[in-house]
């Protein structure tokens, strides 16, 4: 007899951003493959409230799967009213708000085991909402920003006590991120600890000179013999940090940084790029299939991901499997638990750390884990399972 989970998530990809969130769709596309659980997925969009949706409102294309994905299994795209850079207090409120009607048709339909959060603000605290009234138990993922984020915002921080209170059992990426679930004042005794996932079949090392050969002819990139590629993969957004390696460039005058990724900083980058007087060593490709990623990983001298906040970042574990060293933030001691989570799962190449910035260590985390319905377990992605 299959479990069958609602799970939220408002980290999945959409037409409008394909590469948002692959790695939950990841990790669901390995749990559907199990057959023994079966998943109803929500994904709630942002939708302003007018007058305010007359000038930013999501396109058709956040309400539908990217043309290349073709999910297993159910699912729904939903708005909810926001009011941006105001309304995030309320946001588990006004996602509950939006989703509850259609759990409750579906739950009546075929009845669920449990609800599922793929991330703890506002996700979890909205599926404690609907968990609560459909009377199912619930499990949340934690990833890193949601707690070290959002867990310095009070009113937030009320709410993901709560919902942890609530919970059956929570997932951590890393055992750092269990200790700060703890420090915040959740039960440890529910926590458990599943690191991020990898499809070995995808991310493995391709030759060097082989992969440089294939770039150019898969992506156009024509990249000259003499000097250093740098690749850098992720959102083009503040917290990521391209910007800063772009401004490295300038003490690096043979390098070329290859940023794969789309978001909306690509116009404020590329600017920058340009006056730095680095244009032409900037190059920007967009999304990048995860075939072609491997393969444009395994040209890389080095990967590069000066973000303010990560821990355990799926761009960490691709680029060491494919052979890359890694180019990031120091994140002390807590970052390094993660670092040796990496080298365990990649076969043993070391992290490379390279202080950008002073301040607190980066600590956000990424990827699949394993769940608790009261006393029945069932794994919701991948300790041991690949996650694509």
């Amino acid at each position: 007899m299959s479990l069958r989970v609602l799970s939220v998530s408002t980290l999945y990809p959409s037409a409008a951003r394909p590469g948002f969130g692959l790695f939950v769709a990841r990790q669901f596309d390995a749990l559907a493959q199990r057959g023994d659980v079966e998943v109803e997925l929500v994904c709630p969009v942002a939708k302003p409230v007018w007058p305010l949706s007359l000038l930013r409102a999501p396109s058709p294309e956040a309400f539908r799967l990217p043309a290349d994905r073709a999910a297993d299994f159910p699912v729904h795209y939903l708005p909810f009213a926001n009011v941006p850079g105001l309304s995030a207090r309320w946001n588990p409120a006004l996602i509950a708000r939006a989703v509850l009607p259609l759990a409750r048709r579906l739950h009546a339909a075929r009845p669920f085991d449990v609800v599922d959060a793929q991330f703890f603000y506002p996700d979890g605290a909205a599926a404690a909402r609907i968990a609560g009234a459909l009377g199912l138990p619930l499990t949340i993922t934690a990833r890193g920003s949601d707690i070290h984020l959002w867990g310095q915002n009070g009113a937030a921080l009320t709410q993901i006590l709560s919902a942890a209170r609530q919970a059956a059992g929570m997932r951590a990426v890393s055992s750092a991120l269990r200790a700060d679930m703890a420090a915040l004042g959740m039960d440890a005794k529910k926590i458990e600890v599943s690191h991020t996932g990898l499809d070995h079949t995808r991310f493995k090392p391709v030759a060097r000179a082989e992969a440089r050969a294939r770039i150019a002819a898969d992506l156009a990139l024509a990249i000259p013999d003499g000097g250093p590629l740098l690749v850098s993969v992720g959102n083009l957004i503040p917290l990521k940090g391209q910007a800063l390696a772009i401004e490295a460039l300038t003490g690096l005058p043979d390098a070329r940084l290859v940023i794969a990724g789309q978001g909306p900083e690509r116009a404020a980058l590329a600017v920058k790029a340009a006056g730095l007087g680095v244009g032409d060593r900037v190059i920007f490709t967009g999304s990048v299939h995860p075939e072609k990623l491997a393969v444009l990983l395994s040209a890389a001298d080095a990967m590069v991901l000066p973000s303010e906040r990560e821990g355990l970042a799926n761009a960490w574990v691709e680029a060491l499997a494919c052979g890359a060293p890694i180019v990031i933030p120091d994140a002390r001691r807590r970052a390094r638990s993660g670092a040796r989570s990496l080298r365990r799962q990649t076969g043993g190449a070391k992290p490379r750390r390279h202080r950008r910035r002073p301040g607190r260590p980066p600590r956000e985390s990424a990827e699949p884990g394993r769940s608790r319905r009261q006393c029945r377990r069932v794994q919701l992605g991948g300790k041991r399972r690949p996650a694509g």
